[in-house]
């Protein structure tokens, strides 16, 4: 028996460390170690279970070539060589004939590092001229809006709640995304600190806290500026603080001022006396700290939605003291290095596609259209808007589809050839947290399964039989890896910190204090609380409401939240359970509906075929059918991603995703 110390890349903000047992060259146990304080010794059951994905009959053993129609299931074993072969060949002739910006990399980097998120990859897409990928799944408009307020500063860490007398969770459900996030709540809870939770759902912790303000999905912008336009008004403003630190404070007022607590409850279908309460809680808590997750900007007032909830940390002057402002996302810790180096090669001034309209990109690009999709660290058929017309895009025989995966994913089943990766357990990985501000450098435990390669192999590869390797070049992990602490001064520091102790910390510290560790990273160092750029993006200007589109025909919002069982679609082949619809109490009784009828759920995008479950946890006009679903999961084989369109929110061409109206009725 061997244990090796590691490090969990999934998409999280927690960043587990981790130690794996490994025997007979197999992994058999994982369990979390103690080298940072938010691992604790204990991980999620997602991680806990790996071996069931490392070593499961999904696990794609060597390089598959279709035999038959797209989704037939008639594959061909071939050797690594030969799949190169045909994939470089295939390049080569569509660069030639139509240009490079007709081959497409759509790929996501959430549950990767800087050596499988960018690296070799990026470096052979943008010396191949192919197209750009707009990547707006998730944190697109939460990083505009944030950096626009705020510049590049980390927010509180999330080890530091424990200090705060009243936390604040605003669409973020860490029992099923940061379950390290809970133990430190509730010892803060037991010294004292009160829990507001803002959620449409009833989670664990909004079934537990003091105060939960049930909003309709896409109201956060009315109801935080109702707080806004209290907190002015009631004297609660910390005007001195505001005049130091931000700026465009009357401008912000003004346009807070538009919502009255009576009338944003009105829109967000709350009590005006639970809004009225959270905003005297706020104002008298201190330190308080919001903690705000991605929920609330996958709706179209989703950028505005940010923006507005972290302007009430500076309104209300929460900041200077440990546990006191916001944390959103604290990949914003001053690293000084970056995945930039080892990528090595400038982002080309080709044409870019929002991965979120990809659909949209596939049917109308012209000049040159869409001819190869080459598919790395995603499942567009399970994440994508619009599924139902990607599917069938993706059955088209002009369109050549390359995917390079762990399992058998449903994008990969529409795929040309089908390529095995490996596991982060099988490749070296450098990863930052977004959550904890710690890094790590963690190698291979364990062989790959069967002919399983890296991203960087894959591309290396491909970098090699296109004669774009460079002189000079890193091409491999502890090359690219050298590079990126070689690009700044602080990389010496840093891989010393991780030789001594195998984790690192940023040279802004691991558990910074705002206003006091760091600073707004803005050119003047204030907080734009209007920022003239997003204000000219955003429809009518930044805090602008875009009323509910719900209809008659379609009065039902459908959020999809995710489970606590998967990291987006990651695992879901695992996942043996059909898909359930939540809704409400009333919500199924008009429509003669109870727990475990066959019901069908659509709109004009698509129709979904599942289970109902009729739930007291959610609101009356919410449903709830959970993202990253496979088609297995139905009985139709859509998932909710067939009744979400190709929308995008306020900033930054975010997906929309929370913006599907649907109805539901027994089949």
């Amino acid at each position: 028996m061997e244990q090796h110390s590691t490090a969990c890349p999934l998409d999280c903000p927690d960043l587990c460390g981790l130690t794996v047992s490994v025997e007979n060259g197999r992994v058999v146990d994982i369990q979390g170690d103690r080298r940072g304080p938010i691992t604790d010794g204990f991980i999620c059951g997602k991680v806990r279970k790996f071996t069931d994905h490392l070593y499961g009959t999904d696990r794609i053993a060597a390089p598959l070539v279709r035999d038959g129609a797209k989704g037939s299931g008639l594959w061909r074993t071939v050797s690594w060589d030969d799949a190169l072969t045909l994939i470089a060949t295939r390049l080569q002739l569509i660069r030639a004939t139509s240009g490079a910006e007709a081959i497409v990399p759509y790929h996501y980097g959430g549950s990767n590092g800087w050596l499988t998120d960018g690296g070799l990859a990026m470096r052979f897409f943008r010396r191949l001229g192919a197209s750009n990928l707009d990547r707006t799944y998730c944190g697109a408009a939460t990083t505009v809006a944030t950096q626009g307020l705020y510049g590049r500063m980390p927010g509180v860490a999330l080890e530091d709640y424990e200090h705060a007398k009243l936390i604040v969770l605003w669409g973020v459900n860490p029992a099923a995304t940061s379950i390290h996030l809970v133990p430190v709540i509730d010892r803060a809870r037991a010294n004292g600190a009160k829990l507001v939770v803002v959620d449409p759902r009833a989670t664990p912790l909004a079934r537990r806290a003091d105060l939960h303000l049930a909003v309709r999905p896409g109201a956060d912008v009315p109801v935080a500026l109702a707080a806004i336009h209290a907190l002015f008004t009631r004297g609660h403003a910390n005007r001195a603080f505001l005049a130091e630190h931000a700026a465009e404070v009357d401008e912000l007022e003004r346009r807070a001022s538009a919502w009255s607590i009576e009338d944003a409850s009105r829109e967000a279908g709350l009590d005006p006396a639970d809004l009225d309460a959270f905003v005297e809680l706020y104002a008298r808590s201190s330190p308080a700290v919001i903690r705000t997750g991605w929920g609330m900007e996958r709706n179209r007032n989703g950028g505005s939605g940010i923006a507005s909830v972290l302007a009430l940390p500076a309104v209300a002057g929460k900041f200077g003291v440990r546990g006191g402002g916001y944390t959103m996302a604290n990949n914003d810790a001053k690293w000084g290095v970056s995945a930039e180096a080892g990528i090595a090669e400038p982002t080309p001034p080709t044409r870019s596609i929002n991965m979120s309209q990809i659909t949209t990109a596939l049917q109308t690009l012209t000049a040159p259209k869409i001819e190869c999709l080459f598919v790395f660290n995603c499942n567009p058929v399970a994440t994508a808007p619009d599924q139902r017309t990607l599917i069938e895009e993706l059955r088209r025989d002009d369109l050549f589809v390359v995917v390079h995966d762990q399992v058998m994913t449903d994008t990969a089943a529409l795929a040309d050839i089908v390529l095995p990766a490996t596991t982060f357990l099988e490749h070296r990985e450098l990863r930052r947290g977004y959550g904890v501000m710690r890094m790590f450098d963690s190698p291979a435990v364990v062989a790959p399964v069967g002919e399983a390669r890296s991203n960087n192999q894959l591309f290396g590869a491909l970098l090699e039989r296109l004669d774009m390797v460079r002189p000079g070049d890193a091409m491999t992990d502890e090359a690219i890896v050298a590079q990126v602490f070689a690009s700044a001064p602080e990389g010496a520091a840093l891989q010393a910190e991780l030789a001594a102790s195998a984790v690192a910390t940023p040279s802004s510290g691991a558990r910074p204090i705002t206003f006091v560790d760091v600073l707004p990273g803005t050119p003047d160092q204030k907080i734009h609380l209007v920022p003239a750029e997003l204000d000219r993006e955003a429809p009518g200007g930044l805090y602008t409401y875009h009323p509910d589109p719900r209809s008659e025909e379609f009065p039902l919002a459908l959020i999809s939240p995710a489970l606590a069982t998967q990291i987006s679609s990651t695992f879901g082949q695992l996942r043996s359970a059909q898909a359930s619809l939540e809704l409400s109490i009333n919500d199924a009784a008009v429509r003669g509906i109870q727990t475990g009828d066959a019901i069908r759920v659509w709109n004009l995008h698509g129709e979904v075929h599942c289970i109902a479950k009729v739930a007291s946890e959610i609101r009356d006009g919410v449903v709830v059918l959970p993202k990253g679903l496979w088609r297995k999961h139905t009985a139709n084989g859509y998932t909710s991603n067939a009744l979400i369109p190709p929308n995008v929110a306020d900033l930054a061409g975010q997906a929309t995703f929370n913006d599907a109206r649907v109805q539901v009725a027994r089949r």
